[in-house]
């Protein structure tokens, strides 16, 4: 099984999934393991000043960038093993297939591992390849804070790094020619085409929202339903707004991670804070979702007491629609695809591949199938043949990148 060395690293043992958080012990091991990989192939082993991973076959610069490929170790909170890890594994296998053919790349090749990929601890998704590229400013991501109150400023330097060395990163960026990640599909369209292989086209914008209702604690018992302040009422309103709206609108929306203070059983909440995660083909349509939400619940504020308090909307995180290099993706297909070009295909999941192109890299992806579309949850799943299959597609493609 090519994920079997990582199957036991944040595993929680009661539900099967895992809890691989940026810069927990259980990131730590995976960094270890990650080095150690890259020693076993006699790799040359970088870290920028991100906490991004890069394990170089070869010498890369300015004047000669390498192909790179490879993905991400976290994962989301009960998350499932194939989401990011596969990608990495894959690239350590696909050189590894290289070497066995007696290939000789003209340009170095390299294996990334990207930070916080899914964002699941700090709130923002892609941090790694965001602060890499400039996409997002170090600033505002050494203030973040996660469920426990740390900033991610005390976090890396708790693990040994300097949190002023976050931020865009020129030197590491001219090193990469081109870059391709391999990702398990999070849908199934490949099941559809019944091909174990396909080619990213687009990824669709997408965003995340932090709603903040605010209202008044009291005790549950003793305070009238018309005395009552309280933020729940609005928040069940939003979800339920949330999910009309994008039906409408031909997008999704979802609302998967609340905050409730001060949490106590018997008392009226004060605040509630939701974060919604709203994405789709149309722009647009996306942003106006958002909007009309806020300007529901900002009625709900002149609505007076029983009704639910204030309201704050804060844009977390926002990508734009990425369209993949055409000529690259193009090319992928006809190589990974054997006698008949793989299918090339849209998803709606953000990726650091979509950060990369958006900074102007020539980037594509390669979906392998999954037989259910269940994905960050530890139901995800892919066959051992398909994974296979993609370790070759990956190494056909960096052979003929690097010719």
């Amino acid at each position: 099984m090519l994920l079997e060395p990582l199957a036991r690293i944040g595993r929680d043992p009661a539900t099967g999934g895992y809890v691989r958080d940026a810069w927990s012990a259980a990131d730590m091991e995976l960094r270890e393991w990650f080095a150690g990989e890259a020693g076993r192939r006699g790799l040359d082993l970088r870290e920028d000043r991100n906490g991004n991973l890069w394990a170089w076959w070869g010498s890369p610069s300015r004047e000669r960038p390498g192909v790179v490929t490879g993905s991400h170790l976290d994962s989301v909170r009960q998350g499932g093993a194939y989401d990011g890890p596969l990608g990495v594994v894959s690239a350590f296998a696909a050189l590894d297939l290289l070497r066995g053919r007696g290939t000789e790349p003209s340009v170095p090749v390299g294996v990334a591992c990207f930070t916080d990929e899914e964002g699941a601890r700090f709130g923002v998704p892609c941090m790694g390849s965001r602060l890499l590229t400039g996409a997002l400013e170090p600033g505002r991501a050494l203030a973040l804070t996660d469920d426990a109150g740390d900033t991610l400023a005390d976090v890396v330097a708790e693990q040994g790094r300097e949190p002023h060395a976050l931020g865009r990163d020129d030197e590491t960026l001219t090193m990469i020619g081109t870059f391709v990640e391999l990702h398990v599909e999070q849908g199934r369209a490949l099941v559809h085409e019944g091909r174990p292989v396909g080619v990213g086209q687009a990824i669709w914008p997408h965003g995340r929202w932090r709603f903040d209702f605010r209202g008044r604690a009291d005790h549950a018992g003793t305070t009238r339903l018309a005395d009552r302040d309280d933020p729940m009422v609005p928040f069940a309103r939003m979800v339920l707004a949330a999910r009309t709206a994008a039906a409408e609108r031909g997008v999704v929306a979802t609302v998967g991670k609340v905050r409730v203070s001060p949490g106590n059983a018997n008392a009226i909440p004060g605040l509630v804070s939701a974060w919604l995660d709203a994405r789709g083909a149309d722009e647009a349509a996306v942003r106006d979702l958002v909007a009309e939400l806020a300007r529901a619940e900002g009625d709900v504020v002149a609505g007076g007491p029983g009704a639910g308090g204030r309201v704050e909307v804060r844009e977390e995180s926002w990508t734009p629609v990425v369209d993949f290099d055409v000529p690259l993706r193009e090319r992928l297909a006809r190589v990974a695809g054997g006698d008949t070009p793989a299918p090339i295909l849209p998803t709606g999941a953000g990726h650091d591949a979509g950060i990369l192109a958006t900074a102007g890299v020539p980037s594509a992806m390669l979906f392998v199938r999954n037989p259910t579309g269940v994905s960050h949850s530890p139901h995800e799943h892919a066959e051992q043949a398909d994974c296979e299959a993609g370790v070759v597609a990956l190494a056909d493609v960096l052979e003929d990148l690097c010719r």
